[in-house]
């Protein structure tokens, strides 16, 4: 919801050119319809988080889709998701099931709790990590119940450790040819 959009928002920033993926039948991006609205289908909280950025419609879940996003995989030098650490797998959106599209592909997954763990399929966001890491013991006045941060917190750190880890894996296949998967979780 806010990870992913800020993390590749700083790849867009840096010149990279970012294709998000949008599923219409679910109404696209949630963001979309969050006010302040700039138009049909668009708001400021969308443009905030995707300037620079390129969209297209596809639903992974359906043979048309897979089959346009491998196309554009062929071609990507990385494939970012933020989704439940269950979900790259059955979409075909790990290195395994890209690497015969294209060898050097980088493959990023950002996720509440990461892929290889009991939790992978839990949801979470920012303000459920600062309860459970404990940051809302820490913040607010001294006596007053625990206090969420001002900011999204959590979601802007995972999201900018996530283009680092990103351009770190492409540092990697520049040195030996190869792609592979990375993993960032707002847990961590």
């Amino acid at each position: 919801f806010g990870a992913g959009p800020y993390g590749s928002l700083f790849l867009a920033d840096l010149g990279a050119e970012v294709i998000k993926v949008e599923n219409r039948e679910q109404g696209g991006d949630a963001t979309r319809g969050m006010g302040p609205f700039l138009g049909e289908h668009d708001s400021h909280f969308f443009q905030a988080f995707n300037y620079n950025k390129k969209s297209v419609c596809l639903n992974l879940k359906t043979d048309a889709g897979r089959a346009a996003f491998r196309r554009l995989a062929a071609s990507a030098q990385v494939v970012m998701n933020n989704l439940r650490g269950d979900q790259p797998e059955k979409l075909g959106l790990t290195y395994a099931a890209l690497a015969d599209a294209n060898p050097r592909l980088v493959c990023a997954h950002l996720s509440a709790y990461g892929r290889d763990n009991e939790r992978k399929g839990w949801p979470g966001y920012d303000y459920l990590m600062q309860a459970e890491a404990g940051f809302l013991h820490v913040t607010g006045e001294p006596g007053s119940p625990p206090a969420r941060m001002g900011l999204s917190i959590v979601d802007y750190m995972t999201g900018i450790t996530t283009t680092v880890a990103i351009l770190a894996a492409l540092l990697g296949v520049a040195r030996d040819g190869k792609g592979r998967d990375v993993d960032v979780c707002l847990f961590d």
